[in-house]
């Protein structure tokens, strides 16, 4: 018996209003994800990649179609809390120190103290901060603060994880750092939470992801979805196999082919 998707749409659409009139930033989407994905979602600057996302997490609502988040609406898996959120800014709260923000989800749902403290210093020490949870997020570099980040949207292990190009300020180097420390997250979670990650980096998307979704032009819609066959675990040397470099170029040239195939609407 197949196992339902954990997230659908189901023909979505959305239309922002604006002064010069409407834009339609998503257009007749239909997309299934299965509960332990890696999805990569990808496309040109205004596709609509993190409005797809926020519809996910009723960050915004579709103008027309349905998305069901494991069977439910965004808003009752938002009160569920089946999802977390990293953003391409840590938006940690400096008054905080690390290991009180990574606590912070578990403290709004009124676990004790104690619980609290423990799996925050779990995660903390998971991510390699272990000796940081009394540092306060200044203290931190960049992409320090984004795995006190990651750690945080993990506190209360939600099913899914959403992260809006979470990488994207940080230096290459410490980019494919981070990208392998995930993976190594998200791996290691029993059972792995579904992951939609937006990124505007083909290597990124194709060194991390299951299924890379390739959007249009705007209005985004699902222009191709790209198989990623490559073995887990992927490590650095995953990077420079043949197979790596043919998926990457397999899917620039489905970025490429969404040049000439814009809607009018």
């Amino acid at each position: 018996m197949n196992t339902p998707p954990i997230i659908e749409f189901d023909r979505v659409s959305k239309v922002y209003q604006s002064g010069g009139g409407p834009v339609t930033a998503l257009l007749d989407v239909s997309l299934s994800i299965a509960a332990g994905e890696f999805i990569a979602l990808i496309g040109p600057s205004g596709c609509g990649k993190s409005t797809l996302m926020r519809l996910i997490g009723d960050l915004e609502q579709p103008s027309s179609g349905t998305v069901r988040v494991k069977g439910k609406t965004p808003e009752q898996a938002r009160l569920d809390r089946d999802y977390g959120i990293v953003f391409q800014a840590p938006v940690l709260y400096e008054w905080r120190t690390v290991r009180r923000n990574v606590e912070l989800p578990l403290e709004i749902m009124g676990r004790p103290p104690a619980e609290r403290r423990e799996r925050a210093m779990s995660l903390l020490r998971l991510v390699g901060l272990g000796d940081f949870g009394d540092a306060y997020p200044h203290q931190l570099s960049g992409g320090m603060q984004q795995r006190a980040a990651i750690a945080r949207a993990l506190s209360f292990e939600p099913s899914i994880l959403l992260m809006d190009e979470p990488f994207g300020a940080l230096d290459e180097i410490t980019r494919e750092r981070m990208q392998t420390e995930l993976l190594s997250l998200w791996s290691s979670a029993a059972p792995r939470p579904t992951v939609i990650f937006v990124t505007h980096s083909i290597p990124e998307a194709v060194f991390l992801a299951d299924r890379v979704v390739v959007m249009s032009p705007r209005p985004g819609r699902v222009q191709r979805i790209v198989p990623i066959d490559l073995p887990r675990p992927r490590v650095f040397e995953t990077r420079e196999s043949p197979g790596f470099f043919s998926l990457v170029t397999e899917v620039r040239e489905a970025l490429r082919a969404t040049e000439n195939e814009r809607v009018e609407v």
